[in-house]
């Protein structure tokens, strides 16, 4: 009987700990790339009720960390970018949303010298999702339908220093 109690109790206990403390790239939460917790992305879904799709947080042997993230909430979706530039030098950065029949929206941000962390979002894109893909709830951003990819580079069409995406499997650097 101890056992059984044991078990139903990990059941329930499990799925509560995985939510408030996943790793990054889980479904939903965001990790800041400074300090390694959940943090802006699981604040939005509070504050805002968004919904989040991250990919895994990448870094750079120069010195550049990123996690970019897919959001939704109601019919609007937008991409997010969380990242520290500890490279010494400002980059460039391009954000790209990639959605349903080819929609795609890009944001070029202007990446600071210095290792605080910063974000960079995209204009919310509306009305696009979940109308035409026979959703369970009609007209709501479904973000798995969506992709984000940021591309850091140096100034001036310098070389690329990483990409990071909403569903990256495996850090990609170079």
């Amino acid at each position: 009987m101890i056992g059984l109690s044991a078990v139903v109790v990990f059941t329930v206990l499990l799925p509560l700990a995985v939510a408030s403390a996943g790793p990054a790239g889980s479904e939903g939460e965001g990790v800041d790339p400074a300090e390694g917790a959940p943090a802006a992305v699981a604040d939005d879904q509070k504050a805002r009720r968004a919904h989040a799709q991250c990919g895994p947080e990448v870094a750079s042997p120069e010195g550049v960390e990123a996690q970019t993230c897919v959001l939704a909430e109601g019919r609007d979706a937008w991409a997010r970018t969380y990242y520290r530039n500890a490279t010494g030098e400002e980059l460039d950065a391009v954000l790209t949303l990639m959605g349903p029949a080819g929609r795609t929206v890009q944001m070029h941000c202007a990446v600071g010298v210095g290792d605080e962390p910063g974000a960079c979002e995209t204009p919310h894109e509306p009305g696009a999702a979940g109308s035409a893909g026979g959703s369970a709830e009609e007209g709501k951003a479904e973000p798995w339908k969506y992709t984000a990819v940021s591309e850091f580079a140096g100034p001036d069409d310098g070389p690329l220093l990483l990409r990071s995406g909403s569903n990256s499997a495996a850090p990609a650097a170079r």
